[in-house]
């Protein structure tokens, strides 16, 4: 009796899956240098603008600080814009490329598809912010760790897990509107500006503008941004705690809203629009 030989399991694990996206997403920027302008062309841009703006405004001497705290406002919201384009805008690569249908065709689970845009988003926004912070560092003297100190981690992060957020909730909706619906990959973290107090306090909104500004996450990061520049207050506790509370109800909306997404997708038969 001949024996029996056992395959080896060729299914890939989970790290394969996400490290598959990963590498997907990484070709892109190795092999068309275009799409390294949105990634640092962009960022470099905004920060050469106001930061000459902040250089005026730092001249006057009942202004001086505002100038760095606007300096600073301007990074912290080109990160949460940057991390919900990473996750965005990386399904729209594989929507423009024709691959949605074959990304869906395997056995990857959504957390793992968006994992991996994410953690390529991570590359991304590290890149971007980066090379704004030095260019506000060396060009206009603004040290923006120094300036804002310990906070500046939580900060980050809290705005990161937004942007996260809201680039999965856009994910979402393109996936199930289709394409035509694809300008929200820009559109819908700037709908969230008015409310997130990034240039001006909370003080400033109308009332009902405030009340909507409390539930974004974003509004506690910029208003603790603020005191500590130009008040020269301590450390946000109660802020960041709200942030992050906030971020947590966005994150859980967004993964419910994708998985719901993707389920009306693929009963209906709607993914194969995206493979025409």
């Amino acid at each position: 009796m001949s024996e029996v030989t056992h395959l080896p399991d060729l299914q890939p694990s989970t790290w394969g899956r996400i490290s598959a996206v990963m590498l997907r997403q990484m070709y892109l920027y190795k092999r068309t240098l275009h799409r390294w302008l949105e990634a640092i062309y962009w960022p470099t841009l905004d920060i050469v603008m106001w930061g000459l703006f902040a250089t005026y405004l730092s001249k006057n001497p009942t202004t001086g600080r505002l100038g760095f705290a606007l300096l600073g406002a301007l990074i912290c919201w080109d990160i949460l814009f940057r991390a919900q384009q990473s996750v965005a805008v990386g399904f729209l690569e594989d929507m423009w490329s024709r691959n949605v249908l074959n990304v869906w065709s395997t056995p990857i689970r959504a957390w793992e598809y968006v994992s991996g845009t994410i953690l390529v988003g991570v590359f991304r926004v590290a890149s971007g912010t980066g090379i704004a912070i030095a260019i506000a560092g060396f060009a206009y003297g603004f040290n923006f760790f120094a300036q804002i100190g310990l906070p500046v981690i939580p900060f980050i992060l809290a705005l990161c897990l937004m942007g996260w957020a809201i680039g999965i909730i856009t994910t979402a909706l393109i996936l199930r509107l289709g394409q035509g619906a694809e300008e929200l990959a820009w559109a819908l973290a700037f709908l969230f500006q008015p409310f997130s107090a990034v240039f001006y306090p909370v003080s400033n909104l109308p009332g009902p503008m405030r009340a909507i500004a409390f539930w974004i996450p974003a509004s506690h990061v910029f208003e603790g941004l603020r005191a500590i520049i130009i008040q020269g207050a301590g450390f946000p506790t109660t802020e960041l705690v709200w942030a992050f509370a906030i971020d947590a109800l966005y994150m859980a909306f967004a993964v419910w809203l994708f998985r719901w997404a993707l389920r009306q997708v693929r009963e209906r038969g709607l993914l194969a629009r995206f493979g025409e």
